[in-house]
């Protein structure tokens, strides 16, 4: 008896997902064209809105007023990031790196030395060099590690290199020649 009664009951709930299923097509077959679609005032650009990670990804990449105007590369020193900007005053790729311990004064510089590879004051081999100040003695200056090692420099050594990814170290390479304006700022 048990078996004959587990049957209706699975016969019963197979009739009733059927009975459903058939009234869910007949109530979207009836539905007006413009149901879901969003009213004037609601546009689409309206109902869009971004993830917590992606408006402060947004944020971190907005490029920092007053940061000078034309082609420059901007560094932040509260956000260890770099910006190259171009001429047009757009930013054409955005970085963070790892700050030396030595920083320069927030002001306005130029590229004046570069360097394709050479060992640096840390004893690390590094490519991709683009220097624009000087600080005490120090040489302050981007700088990619051949290893692709970004670590934190040694804060009993004074050191000037703005360390960054061989990649970022390569698009700066392309982008900063010697004249090139830095920008830096707090």
């Amino acid at each position: 008896m048990a078996s004959s009664s587990s049957g209706i009951v699975a016969g019963l709930t197979a009739a009733a997902i059927a009975a459903v299923g058939f009234l869910a097509y007949q109530a979207s077959a009836h539905a007006p064209d413009d149901l879901g679609k969003p009213s004037a005032s609601e546009t689409p650009a309206a109902k869009q809105s971004k993830a917590p990670a992606e408006q402060e990804k947004d944020e971190a990449e907005t490029l920092p007023e007053e940061s000078g105007t034309g082609e420059r590369v901007v560094y932040s020193l509260d956000d260890d990031r770099v910006w190259l900007v171009g001429a047009n005053g757009k930013t054409t790729r955005t970085f963070e790196v790892t700050p030396s311990t030595v920083d320069p004064t927030p002001a306005a510089y130029t590229v004046t030395s570069r360097s394709a590879a050479v060992t640096g004051s840390d004893g690390t081999p590094i490519e991709h060099v683009v220097r624009f100040a000087t600080v005490d003695g120090v040489a302050i200056g981007f700088s990619a590690a051949v290893d692709g090692s970004t670590p934190d420099p040694d804060p009993t050594t004074r050191t000037g290199g703005i360390r960054e990814s061989r990649q970022d170290g390569k698009a700066m390479w392309e982008f900063a020649g010697i004249g090139t304006k830095v920008v830096v700022v707090e």
